[in-house]
């Protein structure tokens, strides 16, 4: 599909079947946000992919809370990424210091949207995660203390039945101005 038709067809998924991901697509995903652009080339990550379905599952447990639920759909993916933020270059570190700009971060959002983009043009579904107990999950994976985890996708196949939502966004008259704000 061109580019517009797979950007209208990315869609955040929450519903998964059981059917596992294969491990060529999974690396088509991951080479997809390997090649991803980053501040002073830093490349300032690190994928951890959880496909072990007990660590899985304990990891996705730390994605939700009891009054906190809109992420218990997690554990229905048959994989998780975790993205760790990683240090950047020394320039990278000096213009973050400069421009008060988080410019590992900024990277984070570009690197996994380009793991994303690749896996709906695959077929399969995603959903980025802000939204969990990193401490618990650093034990889980190993990650040092000093760490950050930035995103987890899930990654897995939403069932055949599971409809391409209408995106509903800005017009572009709300959005874009041309050389000045107003």
């Amino acid at each position: 599909m061109n580019f517009i038709e797979l950007a209208k067809h990315r869609q955040s998924v929450r519903k998964y079947t059981d059917q596992p991901v294969e491990k060529e697509k999974l690396e088509k995903c991951l080479e997809a946000a390997r090649l991803a652009p980053s501040a002073s080339n830093s490349q300032p990550w690190h994928f951890i992919v959880v496909d072990e379905p007990e660590l899985k599952n304990k990891v996705a447990h730390h994605t939700y809370e009891p009054l906190i639920s809109f992420n218990k759909f997690v554990p229905q993916a048959p994989l998780l990424v975790v993205i760790v933020l990683e240090k950047p270059k020394v320039i990278t570190q000096i213009g973050d210091m400069i421009k008060k700009k988080k410019y590992p971060v900024i990277d984070m959002g570009v690197v996994a949207e380009h793991f994303c983009l690749q896996a709906a043009e695959l077929g399969l579904g995603t959903c980025m995660l802000g939204w969990f107990n990193q401490k618990p999950i650093q034990k889980l994976l190993n990650i040092p203390e000093k760490k950050e985890i930035g995103l987890i996708i899930t990654l897995g196949y939403p069932p055949e039945d599971y409809k391409l939502r209408k995106k509903i966004r800005k017009e572009m008259n709300e959005i874009v101005t041309y050389n000045t704000y107003k």
